[in-house]
């Protein structure tokens, strides 16, 4: 006897109730994701001053004594800022007579952050093979959840039902998936904020869910278009109001797939943003008047993106950026000092130039970019844009344009007035909204040593990093003993502008020794950029060829072992609670973060317990 008169249910009805079922099913597995989250959200928010940091940017006074000074007795002689040095010994030597001191003369007492690891140890051995990329950017564990995720939605396509002569199964599946589209994609994300994720990294959902529902919207017209060619009443329901408006909501959803290929998304990204925006603005009365039982659905998905878009709003600033070009890298630097605080390390906010000489449509164009800077200081945000498209071409050329004018008039003032000025960047109007993405819940300061892997203009993810732990263990409030940078550019030119950088930052880092190596790829063309001898220090390096980035894994899970067992007070009370794990930070290409995580996989397993297991923050470029 068939199911439907057994029950009492029409089809419809029998497939809006297991489609119900089934979001009921998902969103009971994602409230199981956050529960398995939630002692590091405790750890996260383990003082109350970080509730306040990563959510809105903002301007804040900056404090008019520094925040606390490093004191060295007689013992410890003026050598310790030698870096001529990286002998681990010497280093723990002389932390002996090293304690920090606040502006008021009094010893701080370290507050170090609690770690908790993103894997119990029992599982840690799993990390492995679901780390293992299947395909560039893409690790078998992404697979896992898509494998999950099409399971879940098979069952129903295929429950009790035939998509050929009962196709409505499908149309209440697209529907029934409009709510967890619109939540993995919006970039205030109330799962990604609940599992202490980026958007950037639910984005692949989106994607895959949506090719799915592209299937399955498919499938439910053609399933409809084969029962009434077959009846012979094709005429008949094809001139019905609601047909009219499905085959629009058909023709929206497809085009809403095709302009999201990355042919269109890499070379025409406007274009795929505007389809997005006209086709979503259709899609939701012509799903509404196709069928008006599907209403709770495309509402809970309004609300959920208009949520994201009133906290846009909220969280878009407007101000006044500087600008400034840095050729060796071709990079544009933008300095806005309006905002100096609301960011972590590893934040990106997204950018709009309100100028004609970005082109006719450039002010339109909104791109994301990596904050370089640390929060509360004097130079407030700092961008790093790297020349990679259209409009980050037109964003170099203006800020080459806007100096040379700017410099222009200041000159022909300074000649008035007998002064000689050094020349500065041009000043522009931005909106810049933000901050997201960024490390979550995951501390970088809570880990026991910190390796980073920076491609090109990477480095902006890492230079604010490791400012931000540098300071944090300055007032005792980070557990890093040891840092590794490792920098791969192209030409060793690009190490000309950064070099104060650097080596201001390896002057700093007192109790956690900073270790930079860089490594150019192509050969220099013309003089080489640096004198003999510019390089003695083994704290910052320059080296032709690729890193291996397993042998340095390798030396910061031996140095952090060695020092922990040296039985120096400074370094050993911040394991007192044991080693807290290496964190790898990388940022740049796909294939670079691909190489480190090979790279990863081959850290011996004994290696990798000693240490407190290995975690890995993404930062990739793209869209």
């Amino acid at each position: 006897m068939n199911s439907t008169v057994t029950t009492g249910m029409s089809p419809k009805s029998q497939s809006e109730m297991v489609i119900y079922h089934i979001d009921l099913f998902l969103l009971a597995l994602i409230c199981i994701l956050v529960l398995i989250r939630l002692p590091r959200v405790a750890a996260r928010f383990w003082r109350f001053s970080e509730w306040s940091n990563g959510h809105l940017l903002r301007k804040k006074p900056l404090s008019q004594h520094p925040i606390q000074h490093v004191a060295f007795n007689a013992s410890s002689g003026p050598g310790h800022h030698d870096l001529s040095t990286d002998d681990n010994h010497t280093l723990v030597g002389s932390l002996e007579n090293i304690q920090r001191i606040s502006e008021k003369g009094i010893p701080i007492q370290s507050a170090y952050p609690p770690h908790i690891g993103s894997t119990v140890r029992l599982l840690r051995p799993l990390l492995k093979p679901f780390h293992t990329r299947v395909l560039p950017g893409l690790s078998f564990s992404h697979v896992c959840v898509m494998v999950a995720y099409f399971g879940a939605l098979v069952y129903p396509a295929f429950y009790k039902t035939n998509p050929f002569t009962d196709p409505v199964r499908f149309g209440w599946i697209t529907v029934g998936q409009y709510p967890f589209i619109i939540l993995f994609a919006t970039k205030n994300n109330l799962l990604g904020a609940m599992l202490g994720t980026g958007y950037e990294k639910l984005n692949f959902l989106h994607r895959f869910v949506g090719r799915l529902v592209i299937v399955s919207v498919n499938v439910h017209f053609l399933g409809y278009i084969y029962s009434w060619c077959i009846k012979g009443t094709f005429r008949q329901h094809s001139s019905h109001p609601s047909i009219y408006w499905g085959i629009i909501g058909l023709i929206c959803m497809n085009s809403l797939y095709l302009f999201s290929l990355s042919f269109f998304r890499s070379r025409f990204y406007t274009l795929f943003v505007t389809n997005h925006i006209l086709a979503l603005s259709l899609l939701i009365p012509a799903t509404i008047l196709h069928m008006p039982a599907c209403t709770p659905y495309v509402l809970a998905a309004v609300s959920l993106y208009g949520l994201d878009i009133f906290l846009r709003v909220v969280k878009t600033k407007f101000a006044t950026a500087q600008l400034r070009v840095i050729p060796e890298l071709g990079v544009t630097r933008v300095e806005i000092l309006e905002i100096n605080a609301g960011w972590r390390a590893g934040q990106h906010i997204r950018l709009r130039v309100c100028s004609s000489g970005m082109g006719i449509f450039g002010w339109a164009e909104v791109h994301p970019f990596t904050i370089a800077s640390c929060q509360e200081t004097p130079e407030g945000m700092v961008l790093m844009c790297k020349k990679a498209g259209d409009w980050t071409n037109k964003l170099y050329d203006l800020a080459q344009k806007s100096v040379a004018l700017e410099n222009t008039r200041l000159n022909e003032l300074a000649a008035a007035a007998g002064l000689c000025l050094p020349g500065i960047g041009g000043k522009v109007r931005v909106m810049v909204e933000g901050p997201y993405g960024g490390p979550g819940l995951r501390m970088f300061a809570s880990f026991s040593a910190a390796v980073f892997v920076a491609g090109g203009s990477g480095i902006t993810f890492v230079l604010s990093a490791i400012k931000e732990l540098i300071r944090a263990d300055a007032k005792g409030e980070s557990r890093v003993k040891v840092i590794e940078l490792i920098w791969i550019v192209q030409d060793p030119s690009a190490l000309v502008p950064m070099m104060p950088t650097l080596t201001s930052l390896v002057q700093q880092s007192v109790f956690a020794p900073l270790r930079v190596s860089v490594f150019y790829t192509r050969a220099p063309f013309g003089k080489f950029p640096f004198p003999d001898g510019a390089f003695r220090s083994t704290r910052l390096s320059l080296s032709p060829g690729r890193p291996k980035v397993e042998s340095f894994l390798e030396a910061a899970v031996g140095r952090v072992v060695s020092i922990g067992g040296t039985g120096e007070a400074l370094l050993n009370e911040k394991d007192k609670d044991g080693v807290n794990g290496l964190l790898v930070g990388v940022c740049g290409p796909v294939g670079l973060a691909d190489s480190v995580f090979e790279a990863i996989a081959k850290v011996d397993d004994t290696r990798r317990e000693q240490v407190g297991g290995i975690e890995v923050h993404e930062e990739t470029f793209g869209w």
